[in-house]
């Protein structure tokens, strides 16, 4: 083939949207896993250099984006802009775990003939969030070191706090020197956030063969016969899904809060909806979050730059209600039926604890071992639930990411720090619903 008719074929291939062919990949891989069986496994290799690909982009993103963000936010308007983010995030949350909790209960996952599994699993050694702990690690006892480490919570605290007091020192002093310096200090971070918005476009067009390779090693590995009990449990966890976000993100956020169409929203926040589900990692997709953010759904940096960082630490609303159906599938299994208060510290403990749960693969599990333990069930649960993990840790990741796009849809609304005429809102499904 001549160069013109393989830059040809490129374009072409170019020319299909990055979400439609992550999208083809996540099927063909998961086909091959299921076809080829073990020998399918070789490729995980190129799914692991994805993944590595997307958590290199992390804390730069983290570090940029916010400085951005903090730039154009005075100290005032910080503080709002902060306490409306984390109340939503933990109201999110709370509605999370209760929808799961309310879900399993008319489902009830775990109750057909599954004690026999119980007792061939091995628990996972994994030690649970201590809350103490989990506040003070918010303060780095050396910034570089979290960023070094990749502790994106300790990492996002120092940049807000560095980030104002460049912001104060500005609006306080009087040289002209020192302005110069902080503005020019700024506009290097303005080009770093440039700079790693093209990487990010280089990581995607790789993660199709990643997520080719990604699913091909799952379903080499388990295969069909390894899910095939858990199906329920699957199941449970996709309905509390589609209703947490039908319900809250959907139905009291954008069209109850922004009067905008769900489809306008689903449109514009697919492509990072798409990558969490096929990388399982909240914090491994905040690059593509905060591209649909901005091109997308025509939110301004100066909220997601801040906002979805912050989100992709603390948000964790798929996870915490994966709790919830975790805990009436453990309970159900070992034949305890959770009266109304065990289901209640199962919504407190799940929306405490996720604050310390980091947005990679598999921390669902940990959080896990805390929440039986405040029931008094098995940890064998944990080893039990980890053969089927990787499906549920998409679908949780999934709602997580949705629901940092959905909360800062709502913060942005609430700032007039969105453009309603951006791409996804007028593509023809998305105009407002009062028009």
């Amino acid at each position: 083939m001549s160069q013109t008719g393989i830059v040809s074929l490129w374009n072409r291939y170019r020319s299909v949207g990055i979400v439609y062919r992550i999208g083809v990949a996540f099927v063909l891989g998961s086909l091959v896993g299921l076809v080829v069986g073990e020998p399918a496994t070789a490729l995980k290799p190129v799914g692991d250099l994805f993944v590595r690909l997307l958590k290199m982009l992390i804390v730069p993103i983290v570090v940029f984006t916010l400085l951005m963000g903090v730039r154009q936010l005075s100290p005032s308007s910080l503080g709002r802009v902060g306490a409306q983010v984390v109340g939503l995030y933990a109201l999110t949350s709370a509605f999370a775990v209760a929808i799961g909790l309310g879900v399993s209960n008319l489902v009830s996952p775990g109750s057909r003939g599954l004690e026999e599994l119980l007792a061939g699993a091995e628990a996972q050694s994994a030690e649970a969030p201590d809350a103490v702990e989990v506040v003070l690690n918010i303060v780095p006892t050396n910034p570089v070191g979290a960023m070094a480490d990749g502790s994106v919570l300790p990492t996002i605290f120092f940049v807000v706090v560095f980030g104002l007091g460049l912001t104060l020192a500005w609006e306080e002093t009087d040289d002209e020197q020192v302005k110069r310096g902080i503005e020019a200090f700024f506009d290097l971070a303005d080009a770093g956030a440039e700079a790693m918005y093209k990487v990010v476009w280089g990581a995607m067009e790789f993660g199709v063969l990643g997520v080719f390779a990604l699913m091909a090693n799952v379903f080499g590995t388990a295969g069909v016969d390894a899910i095939v009990p858990f199906a329920l449990l699957i199941g449970t966890m996709l309905l509390a899904a589609v209703v947490h976000i039908g319900l809250v993100y959907l139905g009291a956020f954008v069209v109850g809060v922004a009067g905008r169409s769900p489809v306008a929203f689903l449109s514009g926040a697919r492509d990072a909806m798409v990558t969490a589900l096929s990388i399982r990692s909240s914090s491994g997709t905040l690059p593509v979050t905060m591209s649909d953010a901005d091109e997308n759904l025509g939110i301004e940096e100066r909220i997601y730059g801040f906002t979805l960082p912050l989100g992709a630490t603390i948000n964790m609303d798929g996870t915490a209600m994966y709790q919830g159906v975790a805990a009436i599938f453990a309970a159900n299994i070992v034949g305890v039926n959770l009266s109304l208060a065990d289901q209640f510290a199962v919504v407190a403990v799940a929306v405490l604890a996720s604050i310390g749960t980091a947005g990679v693969p598999g921390s669902g599990l940990i959080m896990l071992t805390l929440v039986l333990t405040q029931l008094g069930l098995p940890l064998e649960i944990v080893g039990l639930v980890a053969g089927v993990d990787p499906i549920l840790d998409r679908i949780r990741t999934m709602v997580n990411v949705t629901g940092d796009l959905a909360v800062t849809t709502v913060v942005a609304t609430w700032n007039d720090a969105v453009d309603f005429t951006a791409d996804a809102w007028n593509d023809g499904v998305g105009a407002a619903l009062s028009d």
